[in-house]
């Protein structure tokens, strides 16, 4: 399972940064009012929201970035959001991210769970439970 800690960023390859980060229905946040967009929309879906704050230098955020990406297309009922810490440095700040990847779940804005480093198994548990919890009960007859 891998973390990355906190470092200075280079910006040498500035045209590259995002590619491997969005794709499928992952929502890229470059800014603050997109997040609280972002949280708008999921709530007035009923979407539980996983926000991935990660980073463009770490190399397990870019490993799982892909497996990310598939889960987004695989669970349409969530809202997969990733935010590079580099880039909005004091809103990842107020959220206490310590290191890359953390994955936080949020239902109506509000922690639900959260996960630190690129475990894959971990999080495709998290999402399953949460999706499972969603669905309503088959009704038996």
């Amino acid at each position: 399972m891998g973390i990355c800690f906190s470092k200075k960023r280079s910006d040498t390859d500035e045209s590259v940064r995002h590619v491997e980060f969005a794709g499928g229905n992952v929502h890229l946040v470059t800014t603050k009012e997109s997040w609280d967009q972002k949280l708008t929309e999921a709530k007035n879906d009923g979407k539980i929201v996983i926000a991935n704050f990660s980073a463009s230098w770490c190399g397990p955020c870019r490993m799982i970035a892909p497996y990310y990406c598939e889960l987004s297309e695989k669970y349409p009922s969530l809202m997969f959001l990733t935010i590079d810490v580099d880039e909005l440095t004091e809103f990842s700040t107020s959220w206490d991210i310590k290191a890359t990847p953390t994955f936080f779940f949020l239902r109506d804005g509000q922690q639900i769970d959260k996960l630190v480093g690129a475990n894959k198994p971990e999080l495709q548990k998290k999402i399953t439970s949460i999706v499972d919890s969603e669905s309503p009960a088959p009704q038996h007859k």
